[in-house]
């Protein structure tokens, strides 16, 4: 970026628009004894110099005690969360999606870190962030960072095709997707159960996930304009070689793109990190762009969310975690993640980390047009039970779109309905 105001609003906006997504509190009585703790980091949330270097610092600074820093995948995770929560060998640190907390607290193994805000300068946390972790005017989840998609794309495969400038429309994009899928190469890699892409589509026809009735939800994935959502996912997603029954973890889309012959992928901007390690001579060649709309005149609708960090009740070490939770959403770290990941940091002031950043500029003018999951305590639930993967491989796999979306949507509804 070349002046600080898009970093700066690029906070200020996603401060509007992340949103959705029992316990004592650690004593502050004294200096933590030394312990090996274990924290749960999301799988593709950093690289690895990130992760070490984090070990490297908090390990200097509290003599004694190490970090057993675990990468999770998010397949499976609410599970695997929920199941660690009641156990009584419990991480001592987790980091969660902030669509996820209001689950986890409802488990009552949370630790309630409210006497702490404003050791960890809440006043200046982004609003849209730190909501999701407080429930019922408690606060479960620390906010940690916040991100949106955007493609990453290969700028040699783009020249040799001879595109000089991103698309900015959804008709450019699928043509110059066409040109790039050709010479044996990508176009696009695309897995078909990025169910976080879909929901932008949808959003741009003027449809949605879930809509509320009363007090009640209804799923919509039967809408018209939920329905062209999926058909210009599939359209996209023909253009190139993602399986049609995985997302983007199975295998590693950076992976994939690593191997040089992909074109675009869709990622948080941080996600270039990752490329860039599995083959270094990539670097210097990726680009950015805010996923066009179907108009030029602003970008394709995009989720905003973000992780927080939670102490569960079962640490057994609960005074040395949130020294932990402190650094990692301390103004240190926050810069430090800011500059390596173009992550947005947790708090307002800390906006200008962004400013010089190619994919953070692309993800700010993204944010632009961002929207959050439906707000329903229970929509957790229809996450873990994959039911929009599912559908979204049955329409890929040659279901019948308007039956699939049909059904998909009376389970949507049924789970809201049960759960709420």
């Amino acid at each position: 970026m070349k002046s600080r105001l898009p970093a700066a609003s690029a906070a200020l906006l996603l401060a509007g628009t992340l949103a959705a997504c029992g316990a004592s509190s650690p004593s502050s009585s004294g200096t933590p004894e030394a312990a090996e703790l274990t924290v749960w980091f999301m799988k593709d949330s950093f690289s690895d110099e990130v992760v070490q270097q984090f070990r490297a610092d908090f390990e200097a600074a509290h003599e004694g005690t190490t970090l057993d820093i675990q990468i999770q995948e998010w397949d499976g995770i609410g599970q695997k969360v929920t199941s660690a929560l009641a156990s009584n060998d419990a991480p001592d640190v987790i980091e969660v999606g902030n669509t996820q907390v209001a689950q986890y607290a409802a488990s009552g193994g949370v630790v309630d870190l409210t006497d702490k805000i404003d050791d960890l300068q809440g006043d200046d946390w982004l609003p849209g962030l730190a909501e999701p972790g407080n429930i019922d005017g408690k606060q479960y989840g620390i906010p940690w960072y916040a991100a949106n998609r955007v493609v990453i794309y290969h700028k040699d495969l783009f020249a040799a095709a001879g595109i000089t400038e991103p698309p900015t429309t959804r008709d450019a994009w699928i043509a110059d997707t066409q040109k790039l899928d050709a010479g044996g190469n990508q176009g696009i890699y695309l897995p078909g159960q990025n169910w976080f892409v879909l929901a932008g589509f949808i959003w741009d026809e003027g449809g949605d996930l879930a809509v509320q009735e009363g007090e009640g939800w209804r799923g919509a994935l039967d809408t018209p304009e939920a329905l062209a959502g999926m058909d210009f996912y599939a359209q996209l997603q023909a253009l190139g070689e993602g399986p049609k029954d995985s997302d983007e973890a199975n295998p590693p889309q950076a992976d994939v793109f690593a191997k040089g012959t992909v074109a675009q992928l869709i990622s948080a901007p941080g996600g270039a990190g990752a490329i860039i390690e599995a083959n270094p001579e990539l670097d210097g060649k990726l680009g950015f762009f805010p996923i066009p709309g179907p108009t030029a005149d602003k970008p394709g609708a995009v989720f905003t969310g973000g992780s927080d960090l939670i102490i569960p009740e079962a640490s057994q070490h609960q005074e040395l975690a949130y020294e932990v939770v402190k650094a990692l959403a301390g103004e240190k770290f926050q810069n430090q993640m800011a500059a390596a990941m173009s992550y947005v940091p947790n708090r307002v002031s800390l906006a200008d980390a962004l400013v010089g950043s190619e994919g953070a500029a692309a993800m700010a003018h993204g944010a632009t047009n961002g929207r959050a999951t439906p707000s329903s305590p229970s929509w957790a639930a229809v996450e873990a039970n994959n039911v929009i993967k599912e559908y979204m491989t049955q329409v890929l796999t040659g279901g019948d779109p308007a039956e699939a979306a049909e059904q998909a949507s009376a389970t949507i509804t049924q789970i809201l309905d049960t759960d709420s």
